[in-house]
């Protein structure tokens, strides 16, 4: 690839990416040197994080410093083992996420070293939990207070629960 700002659809794997410090790297399938993935074309896509090893689609463009993503075509979730939503025993109504609706709803706070946080949804009046394994899962690090995203909620043994999370621009791309 020319560093002449021709661009080049290419897809890889998220290396890592760090909400905090706003950026982080892309490992090419086809190989080669890693991407730059900057948290601005992230935000571009209707993400603010996403999960270590999530596939992505994206179009990048050499710079004199290196490979950088300029925008994301399509982001696919890591695999994941198991089918029980993590950290919540088994009382977690799997059986009922296929038929969960998105839902619109704000971030109220998320505290990645706690592992969890708390987010309201429209119209409810009680708080959704939101664990920190099922935002992985979702394919995504980290959640800021204020942002809007969909949450389908169940109810687990000790109230409302997130079981999947999407940014809500996406959310709306997929019509769910």
């Amino acid at each position: 690839m020319e560093s002449d700002g021709t661009e080049e659809t290419v897809t890889g794997h998220v290396k890592w990416f760090d909400p905090t410090k706003g950026f982080g790297f892309v490992v090419p399938e086809s190989g080669g040197p890693d991407i730059l993935l900057h948290a601005n074309v992230l935000r571009g896509f209707g993400q603010s994080s996403v999960a270590e090893g999530s596939r992505i689609e994206q179009i990048v463009q050499a710079t004199p410093r290196g490979l950088q993503a300029v925008e994301i075509l399509a982001i696919d979730l890591p695999e994941r083992c198991g089918s029980t939503l993590a950290g919540f025993g088994p009382d977690t109504p799997d059986a009922s996420l296929p038929h969960a609706q998105f839902e619109p709803a704000r971030v109220k706070w998320f505290d990645s070293v706690k592992g969890f946080g708390f987010a309201n949804v429209f119209g409810r009046s009680e708080d959704v939990f939101v664990h920190v394994e099922v935002l992985r899962r979702s394919g995504m690090a980290d959640l800021t207070p204020g942002e809007a995203v969909a949450l389908k909620v169940v109810q687990g043994s000790r109230g409302s629960m997130a079981a999947q999370v999407a940014a809500w621009d996406s959310a709306l791309k997929a019509g769910s």
